[in-house]
């Protein structure tokens, strides 16, 4: 099936702030439009989604109203993050995402007017087939979005159970950030063409060393992110239970920052990442997790409080910076005594000037009860506050709607006079709820 790119392409590349795509999309978009199968292996950050979504976009039909595109993904942050993307997109096609941890009965109620677009993770997708919700037949396209990890965290079976059902497929698209995984038989690659871009995207990450004088890093790590200032960045760690204890003694050094990590409730996931985004806090401390996968600004830096035991996860986590021909460092962190794993290159040990103090948070998160699902818009939100609530709009940061809920980012002088102003106002005929996001990772008031 050989399908015609975009008319609206350059247009939808102005929504989303993009002047043009690079080596990479160009050559994905080409192969495709033209191929059956195409295996593309990219490193995180290079823009493999709209890669595939251009063309994929492109061979939609008005007319259909089956679900025409699956594609699969490792975890919900990816589905939340991919959904997010084709809204922003403005094509007009239905699109939803489906994953654990969410309400069946609200998947149930999208679903029963079908997206031209369904991203899920495997269990939910499976679990949506076999109660009838979703026709497989009628799939014409399937992607496998970070398909190695989901191989490895174990979603063989659901992947074989939906990868069999899917009777009426024209195109397979598969994508990585590495190229050493097998792809099993279930797949039913028989052709494919391999689009290699895997030594691409780190040109301009530069690797440092910083050695604690103790075998404990917390107070190298303080004294770190102090001299990083208000630069955004994620700490990655091997352990929750390390997150827990570093979050502790952050939160004591007055560093404002976020944790995400398998484990906590989806919705305090979600949270995080929301006030990652909005710069209620520009640290993040993570597990492998945040290592690819999730929907994150910019970010100047990373951090390897903990050194992964895989070269793999390595470079993984190096690929949330220097991202898209931007520059980025990478800090490994290395306790007095501690033995560095043979693919870490020699490395100069740097220091930290001494000195600096943390950064105040420049916004707080206000949230509002009601979001798209109650046709709330950006536009309403910033109305809401700017006109009801009398504040300017330089006070007013980056607004986030979610299905149910309205995210503000609010400068923090304004927070408690705008929640005691507009608290149980009518916004759409309905009256809203406000709150703030507490600065502690996981608390709210």
């Amino acid at each position: 099936m050989i399908s015609k790119p975009l008319k609206n392409q350059q247009a939808i590349l102005d929504k989303l702030g993009i002047e043009a795509l690079n080596a990479m999309q160009l050559e994905a978009q080409s192969a495709i439009h033209r191929h059956g199968e195409v295996i593309l292996h990219s490193p995180t950050g290079t823009g493999k989604t709209l890669a595939f979504l251009l063309p994929i976009l492109a061979g939609l039909d008005v007319a259909i109203e089956d679900v025409q595109c699956l594609i699969l993904v490792p975890s919900r942050e990816l589905a939340i993050q991919i959904e997010q993307v084709v809204r922003n997109m403005g094509t007009g096609y239905k699109t939803n995402a489906v994953f654990g941890g969410r309400s069946v009965s609200k998947d149930k109620m999208d679903l029963k007017h079908p997206p031209a677009i369904l991203i899920g993770t495997p269990g939910r997708v499976a679990d949506h087939i076999r109660r009838g919700n979703v026709n497989p037949s009628a799939i014409r396209t399937l992607v496998l979005d970070e398909y190695d990890k989901s191989l490895e965290i174990g979603f063989e079976e659901e992947m074989a159970e939906i990868c069999s059902s899917l009777t009426g497929l024209e195109k397979k698209i598969l994508t990585s950030a590495t190229r050493d995984t097998d792809i099993p038989d279930f797949v039913g690659i028989e052709d494919p063409l391999i689009l290699d871009h895997s030594d691409s995207g780190q040109s301009w990450l530069d690797v440092r060393l910083i050695e604690s004088p103790t075998r404990d890093k917390l107070e190298t790590l303080s004294g770190l992110l102090c001299h990083l200032g208000d630069a955004r960045g994620i700490v990655f760690c091997n352990y929750k239970d390390a997150i827990q204890r570093i979050s502790d003694h952050l939160h004591k050094e007055q560093i404002s920052h976020g944790c995400f990590y398998g484990g906590t409730e989806q919705l305090d996931r979600e949270r995080a990442l929301i006030q990652f985004r909005n710069g209620t806090y520009r640290t993040l401390l993570a597990t492998d997790l945040a290592a690819r996968g999730i929907d994150v600004p910019e970010i100047q830096y990373i951090i390897h409080y903990h050194l992964p035991h895989r070269e793999q996860e390595f470079t993984h986590r190096n690929g949330r910076t220097a991202r898209m021909d931007q520059n980025g460092v990478a800090y490994i962190l290395k306790g007095k005594g501690e033995q560095l794993p043979e693919f870490i290159p020699k490395l100069r040990v740097e220091s930290i000037p001494p000195g600096a103090s943390p950064e105040p948070a420049k916004w707080q998160t206000i949230v509002l009860s009601g979001g798209r699902n109650d046709k709330i818009s950006k536009g309403d939100v910033a109305g809401l506050f700017i006109k009801e609530g009398n504040t300017s709009p330089e006070l007013i940061g980056r607004i986030e709607l979610t299905r149910d809920e309205s995210y503000v980012a609010v400068a923090p002088s304004e927070v408690d006079r705008l929640i005691d102003r507009l608290d149980g106002t009518k916004l759409k005929k309905r009256k809203v709820r406000l709150f703030k996001l507490d600065m502690r990772p996981g608390v709210s008031e």
